[in-house]
């Protein structure tokens, strides 16, 4: 197996960001290295027991990303891997011809590095402002590690408990588009 498609792991947390401009000032405070805002395309696919997305983005990394991990709304370890793909379009026309497409996903994506955690504040299409910690996990920074980071970036940032997501984009998608009116 190629190093890029290695199995990876993070303590992830996400929720809902009722005022993104205080939590970009939060970043700013914090020391928080913005790395990039990009738009990202998220086509996931019907698999079974974990997920499958292939995501396209505008700063030309896109990539097959496999996960799995519980759906629950505190910070919880995800496992994942990751496969660089060139043409994400002939992914998902692949993929597509075997498996349904389950839901796709557009956001816009603001990305800011603390240490070892990733800080996403995202704009995700069609259901509004988030806030997601990623605190990835490897020799030198084990999983309790990445929950004690994660849970204090969530006092820094004043995450209210109905705030937190349990469940991924595409879950939410999902349910936005049951409870819109049929056309």
């Amino acid at each position: 197996m190629s190093e890029a498609a290695a199995r990876r792991a993070n303590v992830e947390l996400k929720a809902r960001c009722p005022d993104p401009l205080r939590a970009r000032a939060v970043c700013e405070r914090l020391g928080a290295r913005l790395v990039s805002t990009e738009t990202q395309t998220d086509t996931y696919f019907a698999t079974g027991g974990h997920r499958m997305k292939v995501r396209e983005s505008s700063l030309g990394r896109h990539y097959v990303v496999w996960y799995t991990r519980p759906d629950r709304p505190d910070a919880r370890k995800s496992d994942y891997r990751l496969l660089p793909v060139p043409d994400p379009g002939e992914k998902v026309r692949i993929f597509g011809a075997t498996m349904s497409v389950k839901v796709v996903v557009r956001k816009e994506r603001t990305l800011w590095l603390v240490g070892p955690v990733r800080i996403h504040l995202d704009r995700v299409e069609g259901l509004g402002d988030f806030i997601e910690f990623e605190a990835v996990l490897g020799p030198d920074f084990d999983e309790e590690a990445g929950h004690d980071a994660v849970a204090g970036l969530r006092a820094r940032f004043g995450i209210a408990e109905e705030d937190l997501i349990s469940g991924s984009y595409s879950d939410l998608v999902l349910a936005a588009d049951r409870r819109a009116p049929a056309r």
